[in-house]
């Protein structure tokens, strides 16, 4: 079994048009907290990530923030930075999300624009690479990651992903199942089909 201690949350540092985005930003931190898995995400206060790290802490959890200079003012204004455990400033991106990387056991992408996409089809890219196994969740909150997910079965049916055992991230579509997804999967109980809803109360 793999050890999860540390939980990666992508997503938007807005609240998106949807009311549940949100909600589930909220029930995830909540559910990490629960499971004494420290959040690891891109520091923000605004947004799906604000809520994330609100419902982490609400809860009791432990929360690491990560993120580079130019997005201080921006992003997490200073003041509202102190109420991290931890807080890693880096000097950019690439810097940023390799220590997200390091930091991390797992990966989730929650609802989220440009930036959340990037971040979580990088780390496809990496275990394709076979550069890491841990567990990656596409949170399809309202069917949000449907499309991306009709483009990938689409590379895979032409022939453009290999190793395509390497890269099957973990489909869930209830905010309060993404953690019970993760710790089955480090107990090599997670669906071995590539893309699969996870049936949680059958794991």
């Amino acid at each position: 079994m793999k050890k999860i201690e540390s939980v990666c949350v992508y997503c938007g540092s807005s609240n998106g048009r949807d009311e549940s985005y949100f909600q589930s930003g909220l029930m995830l931190g909540r559910s990490l907290a629960q499971a004494k898995l420290r959040l690891v995400y891109g520091a923000g206060t605004k947004g799906i990530m604000g809520a994330v790290a609100r419902g982490t802490k609400e809860a009791g959890g432990v929360v690491t923030g990560i993120i580079p200079k130019f997005l201080i003012r921006k992003e997490a204004p200073e003041i509202e930075l102190t109420q991290l455990d931890e807080l890693i400033v880096t000097d950019d991106m690439h810097q940023r999300k390799h220590a997200m990387f390091e930091r991390s056991d797992a990966f989730v992408a929650l609802p989220g624009g440009i930036g959340t996409l990037e971040e979580i089809v990088e780390i496809m890219t990496w275990a394709q690479l076979a550069r890491h196994d841990k567990p990656i969740v596409f949170a399809n909150i309202g069917g949000f990651w449907n499309p991306l997910l009709k483009l990938i079965e689409h590379m895979k049916a032409e022939a453009f992903v290999h190793s395509a055992g390497r890269v099957q991230p973990l489909v869930v579509d209830k905010a309060e199942d993404i953690v019970p997804a993760i710790l089955a999967a480090a107990r090599n109980a997670a669906p071995a089909n590539g893309n699969d809803r996870v049936e949680v109360d059958k794991l």
